[in-house]
């Protein structure tokens, strides 16, 4: 994996004060999201303002309809996981339900949260009979060392040129300023895409029951939150009562 823009977007100045991990050990994801994104603002003010801006502009767009809604069905994928093999909907629900995590990509710091903190709950996923994959535009050549250096106990697939995600209704255009920021941070969406274009989809979960229908959801068109994993928990110990 190409780590330096992960790194140029984690990098915390020397500082007397608890360093994150420090600080967010032992907390709820939304609070690891919260300190993370308080110290990316201080460190990174021109990244935090454009992000502002481009949450500001889909939350302009939303209006409550992006994405799935409760008891639609989930459109079918049959997609390459970081090892090359195809996983799709159906192979997954043949156990039980599924737990699909649309990220942005293995380069995005809040997704590495998101990620880190599914892997703390798979085995209760599992032990509710449940299975988790995450969905990411980037290619296999970046999933496959990104799933084995944060040990993640559940493939990753590609969204290759992000088909899928606009199935889901759920990408957008970056913008031209954020797009700027990334190429200064060393954030290469058109080699991790494998592509020309500038689009990336909107962070969401979805709980999909055995019957294809989603059962839970949460779309994040602010990607700095995400589904805290008593939610996703929740949800799955409702479909085994149910």
């Amino acid at each position: 994996m190409d780590d330096s823009a992960e790194a140029k977007l984690e990098e915390t100045k020397p500082s007397s004060h608890p360093t994150t991990s420090q600080r967010v050990e032992d907390t709820s994801l939304s609070a690891k999201l919260s300190t993370y994104r308080e110290e990316s603002g201080n460190r990174l003010p021109a990244f935090a303002k454009a992000y502002d801006e481009l949450v500001e502009r889909l939350h302009v767009l939303d209006q409550g309809q992006v994405g799935l809604k409760l008891g639609e069905p989930m459109p079918h994928f049959c997609l390459p996981d970081d090892s090359g093999h195809l996983i799709s909907l159906s192979s997954l629900l043949k156990s039980g339900p599924a737990v699909i995590s649309i990220n942005r990509g293995h380069w995005c710091p809040y997704c590495k949260f998101d990620l880190q903190s599914l892997a703390s709950i798979n085995d209760q996923i599992e032990q509710l009979g449940a299975r988790t994959i995450s969905v990411m535009p980037d290619s296999a050549r970046f999933t496959a060392s990104y799933v084995e250096t944060n040990k993640l106990p559940f493939p990753v697939l590609s969204d290759i040129d992000l088909g899928y995600s606009l199935s889901l209704g759920l990408i957008f255009w970056i913008g031209a300023e954020i797009q700027k920021l990334y190429t200064q941070a060393g954030v290469d969406l058109e080699k991790y895409h494998g592509n020309q274009a500038c689009f990336l989809p909107v962070a969401a979960k979805f709980i999909v029951g055995r019957d294809g229908l989603v059962k839970a959801r949460q779309v994040n068109i602010e990607f700095r939150e995400r589904m805290e994993p008593a939610a996703i928990i929740a949800a799955l110990q409702g479909l085994r009562a149910g």
